[in-house]
């Protein structure tokens, strides 16, 4: 949701500019920023359980906006690959693991089930992006593309800052953060198969 809607005036007003600056001092390997991404996002578990929220969040943000970096960095300096890619989504699943990894190590007894909806059903929401993505390339050369969905990234991002803020509602949130993940799931599922009725 905010992919479509704030997403494309950070780019143009400030991810643009960001990128071309460190394409100027020399970072111009998308790859390396993805690197940095992943293992930036991965300090917030350590981070969380020493009770250094203010830095485990900042890292969290950090990493998001390497995340955003790395795609900008690699259109600008000419080298988008696929490789690429499979490099960016396997970073995001690491971190968000860590992330939940972290929010679940504080109350293992207290946040196990919510921590396993959430990771369940960030599960399944890749899985069905995965695999319609390669049923979508088997099947036919028209492109499939998602529409943005209720719960992004950036939206995820949030809830767990808010976890952070507000540990005693930490199963309520993981909660709703399950049932918005699966409605995101379940409608871009709607989605292909209208997609896949029209080819």
């Amino acid at each position: 949701m905010l992919e479509k809607s704030v997403r494309p005036w950070l780019q143009d007003n400030y991810i643009n500019l960001l990128s071309k600056k460190l394409i100027g001092i020399g970072i111009k390997q998308p790859n390396l920023v993805t690197l940095a991404s992943c293992f930036v996002g991965v300090l917030f578990s350590p981070l969380i359980l020493l009770d250094l929220n203010g830095l485990a969040i900042f890292c969290l943000l950090l990493s998001g906006l390497l995340d955003i970096l790395d795609g900008t960095i690699a259109r600008q300096v000419g080298e988008s690959s696929k490789i690429g890619t499979v490099y960016d989504i396997i970073s995001d699943r690491v971190v968000e693991f860590s992330v939940i990894l972290g929010l679940f190590l504080i109350d293992p007894q207290g946040r196990a089930l919510g921590a396993m909806f959430m990771l369940g059903s960030v599960l399944l929401c890749v899985t069905s992006f995965l695999v319609v993505g390669i049923v979508s390339e088997q099947e036919s050369n028209k492109s499939f593309d998602y529409s943005p969905g209720l719960m992004e990234r950036a939206e995820a991002f949030i809830f767990f800052i808010v976890m952070i803020l507000l540990p005693a509602f930490f199963n309520n949130l993981a909660l709703l953060f399950t049932v918005l993940v699966i409605y995101t799931m379940i409608n871009r599922l709607v989605e292909c198969r209208a997609h896949f009725r029209n080819i």
